[in-house]
């Protein structure tokens, strides 16, 4: 059964000992995020406050920080089979016998109940503020770092619609809150967002736009999933729980949003309209630069009567937003083998903080192979904003960064094997000399041979000899070690 809403899924976490409840004033100004950043560093459970400053709805923190609360907020066993049954309903063929067509008629049952439902009302709206009744302060906003230009919310689902065609972008982008009315709208010119608001500008019009705070986890989830345009977020949102997503019409725009959303912000971006937003302390480990962005005008604030305030803190990993990016990595690598078959594994390890760097292992079969998957993978979608690229031999297990590192060190010549191309970067990279664009590398760290030009002899791994393996493995038990 899906989650029904947020309080649902909290009461699962408390239920599996992963939620602490935490009955202290703490101020929403630095304080939770202190507490969180030194329980998301030991791996420490999901967090519940009860008393943040002078706001009355409890705060969130920490929700998704685990393998274990991943799997919980996607209500799976394992990432992997997840990821099976994604790679599975997006190749549907059309059944050529009787039995092909019988084992097709789950799936298409399954795939019924997963579009997007409106309903008349929904607890989001059980509380309504229009116009001048406004107030973004009775949110417990957080500011997470000394140097933030001010309060970030850091989980919103924001809902836009493309002016020319209608269709629906869901996506999460943070939202620096200005006043009681207006907030940053942090859109990097590569997302689908920032797609819409730059078609209404181009036709001078306003666009309308929703943020809804705190819908069921696999909801949340889903805006950030780096789905191909076409496909509609809520509809992946309701494939991952098994259930249609309900939407209800909001009060004041032309937008549908989640029912059981928390908090939902209703209102518009003007064309032309800029204001200084961050810096923001972010998940590279330092503060993003100050930039002008669009300014979001919240025309209705509507919440649930128990409202939860959920909100997520970045910084130097390992942090919630880690895991989350993990939880991407697996379940779109099968999309990823799909049209690379030689590669075996990738890994976007916790310290490239999602597109710093990316290992991957291939069935190397013939000279040059190592390259073509780098310059694959950087023509795939958000994967063109990965600086570093790493590509290993098949026995490599890139899931462990010890061991990527080792054959870096012994498998590479820097001057035959190592990559320079320009490129799309993320927004977040200062290191660039250009915003969005700069230098990308790969490494070749496959085992050499002729094919590549390496005419000296590779020396043979070292690996014990399976019959002594085999006789300590039988007597591992007598030596208590």
């Amino acid at each position: 059964m899906a989650y029904k809403d947020l309080q649902d899924f909290v009461k699962a976490l408390e239920g599996a000992g992963e939620l602490k409840r935490l009955a202290a004033q703490l101020d929403p100004y630095l304080e939770v995020a202190e507490v969180t950043d030194r329980v998301s560093k030991k791996h420490g459970p999901a967090l519940f406050f009860e008393n943040v400053g002078q706001s009355r709805f409890p705060v969130l923190t920490n929700a998704f920080g685990s393998f274990t609360r991943m799997h919980m907020a996607l209500q799976v066993e394992s990432l992997e089979a997840l990821a099976s049954e994604i790679t599975e309903f997006l190749e549907i063929e059309k059944p050529s016998g009787i039995i092909k067509k019988l084992k097709l008629l789950p799936k298409l049952a399954r795939m019924a109940n997963i579009f997007p439902k409106e309903v008349g009302s929904g607890p989001c709206q059980d509380v309504v503020y229009k116009g001048d009744d406004v107030d973004l302060s009775i949110m417990p906003v957080l500011t997470t770092w000394p140097g933030d230009a001010g309060p970030f919310i850091t989980l919103p689902g924001v809902i836009t619609k493309n002016p020319e065609t209608g269709k629906r972008n869901f996506g999460m982008y943070r939202m620096q809150v200005f006043d009681k009315k207006t907030t940053g709208m942090h859109w990097h010119r590569h997302k689908g967002g920032a797609y819409h608001y730059h078609l209404a500008e181009k036709l001078g019009k306003r666009l309308e736009m929703a943020v809804c705070i705190g819908p069921d986890p696999a909801v949340t989830y889903a805006a950030t999933a780096p789905l191909p345009d076409e496909l509609d977020e809520m509809l992946f949102a309701g494939f991952l729980r098994h259930s249609p997503v309900e939407l209800v019409k909001c009060k004041t725009v032309d937008i549908e949003v989640p029912a059981n959303a928390q908090f939902v912000l209703e209102g518009y971006v003007e064309p032309g309209e800029r204001r200084r937003e961050g810096p923001f302390g972010d998940h590279t480990g330092y503060y993003s630069l100050a930039d002008d962005y669009p300014v979001f005008h919240v025309t209705a604030l509507t919440h649930r009567k128990d409202a939860i305030y959920p909100a997520t803190l970045v910084g130097p990993p390992p942090m919630e937003d880690c895991f989350m990016g993990k939880a991407t990595e697996r379940l779109f690598l099968p999309l990823i083998k799909k049209q690379l078959p030689e590669i075996m594994d990738m890994s976007l390890p916790l310290e490239g903080v999602f597109h710093n760097l990316c290992f991957v292992s291939i069935d190397k079969r013939y000279p040059g192979q190592a390259k073509k998957v780098m310059y694959a993978l950087w023509g795939l979608g958000q994967m063109m904003f990965t600086k570093i690229i790493v590509v290993v031999d098949k026995n490599v297990n890139v899931q462990n960064t010890s061991e990527v590192l080792w054959r870096l060190g012994n498998n590479v010549d820097p001057r035959r094997d190592v990559v320079m191309v320009d490129g799309p970067l993320d927004a977040l990279d200062h290191a660039s000399p250009l915003a969005f664009y700069g230098g990308k590398m790969g490494i070749d760290a496959t085992k050499k041979g002729p094919q590549d030009g390496h005419n000296r002899p590779w020396p043979a791994s070292l690996r014990m000899a399976p019959e002594v393996k085999a006789r300590i493995d039988a007597l591992w038990g007598e030596l208590g070690l």
